[in-house]
Protein backbone atom coordinates (compact mmCIF):
# COMPACT_ATOMS: atom_id res chain seq x y z
CA UNK A 1 0.00 0.00 0.00
CA UNK A 2 1.44 3.36 -1.02
CA UNK A 3 2.09 5.75 1.83
CA UNK A 4 0.47 9.17 1.69
CA UNK A 5 2.82 12.01 0.85
CA UNK A 6 2.47 13.43 4.36
CA UNK A 7 1.86 11.51 7.56
CA UNK A 8 2.83 11.59 11.23
CA UNK A 9 4.61 9.08 13.46
CA UNK A 10 4.14 10.06 17.08
CA UNK A 11 5.06 13.77 17.10
CA UNK A 12 7.20 13.59 13.96
CA UNK A 13 5.79 14.94 10.70
CA UNK A 14 7.00 12.96 7.65
CA UNK A 15 6.89 14.37 4.12
CA UNK A 16 7.80 12.31 1.04
CA UNK A 17 8.75 13.74 -2.35
CA UNK A 18 9.40 12.11 -5.71
CA UNK A 19 12.91 13.47 -6.19
CA UNK A 20 15.84 14.73 -4.16
CA UNK A 21 15.45 18.16 -5.74
CA UNK A 22 11.80 18.45 -4.69
CA UNK A 23 12.72 17.26 -1.21
CA UNK A 24 15.52 19.83 -0.88
CA UNK A 25 13.36 22.72 -2.08
CA UNK A 26 10.50 21.78 0.25
CA UNK A 27 12.85 21.49 3.22
CA UNK A 28 14.33 24.90 2.37
CA UNK A 29 10.87 26.48 2.17
CA UNK A 30 9.94 25.01 5.55
CA UNK A 31 13.25 26.21 6.97
CA UNK A 32 12.60 29.73 5.67
CA UNK A 33 9.18 29.79 7.32
CA UNK A 34 10.58 28.72 10.67
CA UNK A 35 13.46 31.24 10.53
CA UNK A 36 11.26 34.15 9.48
CA UNK A 37 8.71 33.39 12.19
CA UNK A 38 11.45 33.35 14.79
CA UNK A 39 13.00 36.61 13.50
CA UNK A 40 9.66 38.35 13.94
CA UNK A 41 10.08 37.79 17.70
CA UNK A 42 13.85 38.12 18.23
CA UNK A 43 16.85 39.87 16.64
CA UNK A 44 18.96 36.80 15.93
CA UNK A 45 18.41 33.13 15.09
CA UNK A 46 20.91 30.51 16.29
CA UNK A 47 21.14 27.62 13.80
CA UNK A 48 23.01 24.32 13.58
CA UNK A 49 23.82 22.73 10.21
CA UNK A 50 24.83 19.21 9.18
CA UNK A 51 27.71 18.58 6.78
CA UNK A 52 26.81 15.64 4.54
CA UNK A 53 25.99 15.01 0.91
CA UNK A 54 22.45 14.13 1.97
CA UNK A 55 22.10 17.88 2.56
CA UNK A 56 23.33 18.98 -0.89
CA UNK A 57 19.96 19.77 -2.45
CA UNK A 58 18.75 21.48 0.71
CA UNK A 59 21.89 23.62 0.99
CA UNK A 60 21.69 24.66 -2.66
CA UNK A 61 18.09 25.68 -2.16
CA UNK A 62 19.02 27.68 0.94
CA UNK A 63 21.74 29.55 -0.93
CA UNK A 64 19.29 30.40 -3.73
CA UNK A 65 16.59 31.59 -1.32
CA UNK A 66 16.49 35.39 -1.14
CA UNK A 67 13.82 35.27 1.57
CA UNK A 68 16.14 34.25 4.41
CA UNK A 69 18.00 37.02 6.24
CA UNK A 70 21.28 35.21 6.88
CA UNK A 71 22.78 38.38 8.36
CA UNK A 72 20.63 37.62 11.40
CA UNK A 73 21.70 33.96 11.75
CA UNK A 74 24.42 32.77 14.13
CA UNK A 75 25.67 29.47 12.67
CA UNK A 76 27.09 26.29 14.17
CA UNK A 77 27.85 22.81 12.86
CA UNK A 78 27.22 19.49 14.55
CA UNK A 79 30.31 17.33 14.19
CA UNK A 80 33.92 17.35 13.08
CA UNK A 81 36.84 14.99 12.66
CA UNK A 82 40.06 15.57 14.52
CA UNK A 83 43.50 14.51 13.42
CA UNK A 84 43.07 15.15 9.69
CA UNK A 85 44.94 18.45 9.56
CA UNK A 86 43.53 21.88 8.83
CA UNK A 87 43.68 21.52 5.04
CA UNK A 88 41.91 18.16 4.73
CA UNK A 89 39.07 18.36 2.18
CA UNK A 90 36.93 16.03 4.32
CA UNK A 91 36.58 18.47 7.22
CA UNK A 92 32.94 19.27 7.90
CA UNK A 93 33.70 22.90 8.62
CA UNK A 94 35.23 23.15 5.14
CA UNK A 95 32.23 21.34 3.60
CA UNK A 96 29.77 23.86 5.05
CA UNK A 97 32.00 26.85 4.40
CA UNK A 98 32.23 26.00 0.71
CA UNK A 99 28.53 25.23 0.29
CA UNK A 100 26.92 27.76 2.63
CA UNK A 101 28.91 29.81 5.14
CA UNK A 102 31.10 31.60 2.56
CA UNK A 103 28.15 32.21 0.25
CA UNK A 104 25.84 34.05 2.66
CA UNK A 105 26.47 36.96 5.09
CA UNK A 106 25.97 35.13 8.38
CA UNK A 107 26.07 37.19 11.56
CA UNK A 108 28.65 34.76 12.91
CA UNK A 109 29.99 31.33 11.97
CA UNK A 110 31.19 29.20 14.87
CA UNK A 111 33.42 26.34 13.76
CA UNK A 112 34.73 23.44 15.81
CA UNK A 113 38.52 23.71 15.78
CA UNK A 114 39.59 20.43 14.23
CA UNK A 115 43.24 21.14 15.06
CA UNK A 116 42.74 22.04 18.72
CA UNK A 117 45.59 20.51 20.77
CA UNK A 118 43.28 19.67 23.68
CA UNK A 119 40.24 17.79 22.36
CA UNK A 120 38.29 17.82 25.61
CA UNK A 121 38.92 21.55 26.13
CA UNK A 122 37.70 22.25 22.60
CA UNK A 123 34.54 20.25 23.27
CA UNK A 124 33.93 22.33 26.40
CA UNK A 125 34.57 25.58 24.50
CA UNK A 126 32.09 24.71 21.77
CA UNK A 127 29.50 23.50 24.26
CA UNK A 128 29.76 26.80 26.12
CA UNK A 129 29.07 28.68 22.88
CA UNK A 130 26.03 26.53 22.17
CA UNK A 131 24.64 27.01 25.67
CA UNK A 132 24.90 30.82 25.62
CA UNK A 133 21.32 31.10 24.34
CA UNK A 134 18.60 28.79 22.98
CA UNK A 135 19.21 27.01 19.68
CA UNK A 136 16.38 27.94 17.35
CA UNK A 137 16.69 25.57 14.40
CA UNK A 138 18.77 22.57 13.38
CA UNK A 139 19.01 20.94 9.97
CA UNK A 140 20.28 17.37 10.05
CA UNK A 141 20.33 13.99 8.34
CA UNK A 142 20.17 10.36 9.41
CA UNK A 143 23.13 8.02 8.98
CA UNK A 144 23.00 4.54 7.52
CA UNK A 145 23.24 3.14 11.06
CA UNK A 146 20.49 5.46 12.32
CA UNK A 147 22.85 8.02 13.81
CA UNK A 148 22.19 11.74 14.13
CA UNK A 149 25.35 13.84 14.09
CA UNK A 150 28.01 11.29 15.08
CA UNK A 151 25.91 9.67 17.79
CA UNK A 152 26.34 6.07 16.64
CA UNK A 153 24.19 3.42 18.35
CA UNK A 154 27.02 2.00 20.44
CA UNK A 155 27.68 5.32 22.21
CA UNK A 156 24.50 7.41 21.76
CA UNK A 157 22.87 8.50 25.01
CA UNK A 158 19.48 10.16 25.18
CA UNK A 159 20.37 11.38 28.69
CA UNK A 160 23.92 12.54 27.96
CA UNK A 161 24.80 15.41 30.36
CA UNK A 162 27.16 16.93 27.80
CA UNK A 163 26.28 18.81 24.61
CA UNK A 164 29.63 18.23 22.84
CA UNK A 165 31.95 15.26 23.29
CA UNK A 166 34.55 13.13 21.59
CA UNK A 167 33.07 9.91 20.25
CA UNK A 168 34.15 6.83 18.34
CA UNK A 169 32.66 5.90 14.97
CA UNK A 170 31.39 2.41 14.28
CA UNK A 171 32.25 0.57 11.08
CA UNK A 172 28.90 1.28 9.40
CA UNK A 173 29.35 4.99 10.03
CA UNK A 174 32.92 4.96 8.75
CA UNK A 175 31.94 2.92 5.69
CA UNK A 176 29.26 5.49 4.90
CA UNK A 177 31.98 8.11 4.53
CA UNK A 178 33.58 5.87 1.88
CA UNK A 179 30.20 5.31 0.21
CA UNK A 180 29.76 9.09 0.07
CA UNK A 181 33.06 9.42 -1.78
CA UNK A 182 34.83 11.41 0.92
CA UNK A 183 37.49 8.75 1.53
CA UNK A 184 38.95 6.17 -0.82
CA UNK A 185 39.12 3.34 1.72
CA UNK A 186 37.83 2.46 5.17
CA UNK A 187 41.24 2.65 6.81
CA UNK A 188 41.49 6.32 5.80
CA UNK A 189 38.36 7.30 7.76
CA UNK A 190 39.08 8.62 11.26
CA UNK A 191 37.92 6.38 14.07
CA UNK A 192 36.84 9.26 16.29
CA UNK A 193 35.42 12.76 16.09
CA UNK A 194 33.66 15.57 17.91
CA UNK A 195 29.88 15.38 17.99
CA UNK A 196 26.99 17.35 19.36
CA UNK A 197 25.09 14.92 21.56
CA UNK A 198 21.48 13.84 21.21
CA UNK A 199 20.31 16.20 24.01
CA UNK A 200 22.07 19.11 22.28
CA UNK A 201 20.28 18.41 19.02
CA UNK A 202 16.92 17.88 20.69
CA UNK A 203 17.26 21.16 22.61
CA UNK A 204 16.75 22.97 19.30
CA UNK A 205 13.32 24.57 19.03
CA UNK A 206 12.85 23.23 15.47
CA UNK A 207 14.39 20.24 13.70
CA UNK A 208 14.46 19.93 9.91
CA UNK A 209 15.70 16.47 8.92
CA UNK A 210 16.59 15.81 5.26
CA UNK A 211 17.18 12.19 4.21
CA UNK A 212 17.43 11.11 0.54
CA UNK A 213 18.63 7.92 -1.13
CA UNK A 214 18.11 4.19 -1.05
CA UNK A 215 21.12 3.63 1.24
CA UNK A 216 19.14 5.36 3.99
CA UNK A 217 15.91 3.37 3.51
CA UNK A 218 16.59 0.84 6.28
CA UNK A 219 17.60 3.55 8.74
CA UNK A 220 14.42 5.46 7.90
CA UNK A 221 12.34 2.34 8.44
CA UNK A 222 13.95 1.77 11.83
CA UNK A 223 13.54 5.44 12.77
CA UNK A 224 9.80 5.33 12.12
CA UNK A 225 8.81 1.72 12.81
CA UNK A 226 10.99 0.46 15.67
CA UNK A 227 10.80 1.53 19.32
CA UNK A 228 12.36 4.85 20.30
CA UNK A 229 15.78 3.89 21.67
CA UNK A 230 19.51 4.45 21.36
CA UNK A 231 19.63 1.35 19.12
CA UNK A 232 18.42 3.75 16.42
CA UNK A 233 19.35 7.22 17.67
CA UNK A 234 17.26 8.99 15.00
CA UNK A 235 14.12 7.49 16.54
CA UNK A 236 14.31 10.27 19.15
CA UNK A 237 13.00 12.63 16.47
CA UNK A 238 9.55 11.15 17.11
CA UNK A 239 9.49 12.75 20.56
CA UNK A 240 10.31 16.33 19.48
CA UNK A 241 7.57 18.98 19.51
CA UNK A 242 8.58 20.57 16.19
CA UNK A 243 10.41 18.12 13.94
CA UNK A 244 9.80 17.41 10.24
CA UNK A 245 11.42 14.58 8.28
CA UNK A 246 11.82 15.21 4.54
CA UNK A 247 12.37 12.10 2.39
CA UNK A 248 12.61 11.26 -1.28
CA UNK A 249 10.93 8.13 -2.61
CA UNK A 250 14.12 6.08 -2.43
CA UNK A 251 14.64 6.80 1.26
CA UNK A 252 10.97 5.97 1.94
CA UNK A 253 11.01 2.73 -0.03
CA UNK A 254 10.73 0.40 3.00
CA UNK A 255 7.90 2.21 4.77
Amino acid sequence: MKQPTHFRVDKLSVRIFETREEMGRAASEHYRERVRARLERQPLVRAIYAAAHSQDEFLRALVADAGIDFARIDAFHMDEYFGLGTEAPQLFGRFLTERLFALKPFARVNLIRSDAPDIDAEARRYEALLRQAPIDITSLGIGENGHIAFNDPHEARFDDPHWVRRTTLDETCRRQQVNDGEFAALDQVPASAYTLTVPALCASRSLVCIVPGSRKAEAVRRTLREPVSEACPASILRTHDDAVLFLDRDAAALL
